[in-house]
């Protein structure tokens, strides 16, 4: 398998699972502002939607959006414990999380550091944020993690975006559970190792 990533972008969540599960894969650096592999060949050929994460297959097909790819790597690696079964209660709980980064933190958080974003728009994606820190503030004052006591794949997209609170700028010592809850992710050995292999 390949994944197509960019440096600093949520591809990390997508890498952490990856490791996390043992998987054997090459990582393919884009230039997103260019749409352009590093051999100059134009990335939409492998996504027309010009975005990372790309998973490429090892029978030919793609899987694009964090949360598909990373819902799809728990199930082919079941033993890697990273999601609940499908179909169980516990699995659409793990959804909803997906989608709350997703739909929530995911499409905000860049109105902070990215340009073309209008700056008048930039208090409200602040404040946005903010409410949202409040939920997960709240629920991560009883659970080291989203589902609880284990470590699952909306942990690592989480990680993967709440990242971002230090190229916008946000301190998250107001919400201390919070913080405690990235330390402890960031922490991990396959985290660290995603880490360090994207900024290479």
């Amino acid at each position: 398998m390949k994944l197509y990533y960019s440096p600093g972008s949520c591809s990390l969540g997508p890498d952490i699972v990856l490791r996390e599960a043992g998987v054997a894969f090459d990582l393919v650096r884009v230039n997103l502002q260019g749409k352009k592999l590093l051999d100059g060949a134009d990335y939409h050929a492998v996504n027309p939607k010009g975005q990372v994460p790309v998973l490429a297959l090892d029978d030919g097909g793609t899987l694009t959006e964090s949360a598909a790819i990373v819902q799809y790597l728990a199930d082919q690696y079941p033993q890697a414990d990273l999601a609940p079964a499908a179909g169980s209660a516990a699995r659409y709980r793990l959804q909803e999380w997906l989608s709350f980064i997703g739909s929530e933190l995911h499409k905000t958080f860049p109105a902070l550091f990215i340009p073309r974003y209008p700056a008048e728009f930039k208090p409200f994606a602040r404040q946005t944020l903010e409410r949202k820190f409040a939920v997960l503030e709240q629920h991560l004052a009883g659970n080291p993690y989203l589902m609880g006591e284990k470590f699952t794949v909306a942990d690592a997209y989480c990680f993967a975006i709440m990242i971002w609170h230090k190229r916008s700028d946000i301190d998250l010592s107001p919400w201390p559970n919070l913080k405690s809850y990235m330390e402890r992710i960031a922490s991990r050995p396959k985290v660290r190792e995603a880490m360090d292999a994207e900024a290479s």
